[in-house]
């Protein structure tokens, strides 16, 4: 085995942090590990002479498209989440066509804000996500997957949001949770998704061997961080006077690390003393946290256990690597 291989079997194990079912991510892995099909067609990875290195890599890790592929289904979560809160309407048809089944949406609808600075905040975040999504698209070129089915509404008190505030204790059974009623709810409601992809780009970062993909993936990590930051800023603010949104936004963090399956490495906004703030979680290094993809899939399919769908994706994610811790 190449050096190259078995660095990348060292970072599989690093991620998987559960002994007991090492050998089953492994036989995942090699399973998925000759599905990178076509990719010359995508306009960077044609560029740069393919993206996964030798064949003996890709039997053991992820490939460079199947992990772009991976966070394209977060792209394609987050976009039209935040499109439906500005706009009241989706992602256009030809932004999600691809490898896979196309998806519908359980769509959101327009937030009717009250405050200015979350409005312009919003509409700056929205823009973001679809260039995400399109940049993430030329990329991949013909291997790109298309948009899943994606559960993003707000009034079914067993839908995606509603479930997933539920598992944070902000309602009761029956009772559903409307991230596009007011401002405070679409901050919650975002709260939930920003600090996943921050986490999910940094896990990422390790398996990626194609420099110009690990740049892209940085550029868009640093992106993530900042929405992370400006989400967990403003929520702390309106804390300061409704000290509910403390409790809420930090029952939420508490969820998130409940459910991914990866210790301690999730933080609310709070710091440890009264009034102080925690904007930035970091471990004790000062570095941000890592996620491994299964560790994401915990927390956007809602589940603590493995699985291949669930949550924000009702019927999964398109492309190999599906399957939570």
């Amino acid at each position: 085995m190449s050096e190259s291989s078995n660095k990348s079997a060292e970072l599989i194990d690093v991620f998987d942090r559960r002994v007991e079912r090492r050998l089953q991510r492994r036989q995942f892995f090699r399973n998925a590990g000759g599905l990178g099909l076509g990719l010359v067609g995508g306009t960077l990875i044609s560029a740069c002479g393919g993206g996964s290195g030798s064949s003996a890599s890709a039997a053991s890790a992820p490939t460079d498209p199947e992990i772009l592929n991976f966070a394209l289904n977060l792209e394609y979560l987050e976009s039209q989440f935040y499109t439906y809160a500005t706009t009241g309407a989706g992602l256009a048809a030809s932004m999600t066509a691809g490898v896979g089944t196309l998806g519908t949406v359980i769509p959101g609808q327009q937030v009717p804000f009250q405050d200015p600075v979350v409005q312009a905040y919003a509409n700056e975040i929205a823009n973001d996500e679809r260039e995400h999504v399109t940049f993430l698209r030329s990329a991949l070129g013909s291997a790109a997957v298309a948009m899943p089915s994606i559960d993003i509404g707000g009034t079914n008190p067993n839908g995606a949001f509603s479930n997933a505030a539920r598992a944070a204790g902000l309602v009761s059974a029956g009772v559903a949770f409307n991230p596009y009623a007011n401002d405070n709810n679409f901050l919650l409601g975002a709260f939930i998704f920003e600090d996943v992809g921050v986490t999910a780009y940094k896990g990422a970062s390790p398996l990626i061997t194609n420099k110009t993909f690990l740049e892209a993936a940085a550029g868009i990590l640093a992106a993530e961080a900042y929405h992370a930051g400006l989400v967990r800023t403003v929520l702390f603010a309106k804390g300061v006077d409704t000290a509910s949104i403390y409790t809420a936004a930090n029952a939420i963090s508490a969820a998130r690390a409940s459910l991914d399956q990866n210790g301690h490495d999730d933080q609310g906004i709070t710091g440890a003393t009264s009034g102080s703030s925690n904007i930035v979680p970091l471990d004790s290094n000062g570095l941000a946290f890592s996620r491994g993809y299964g560790n994401v899939l915990n927390i956007v399919y809602l589940t603590s256990s493995m699985a291949t769908k669930g949550g924000f994706f009702p019927n999964g994610v398109n492309g190999t690597l599906n399957m939570s811790a």
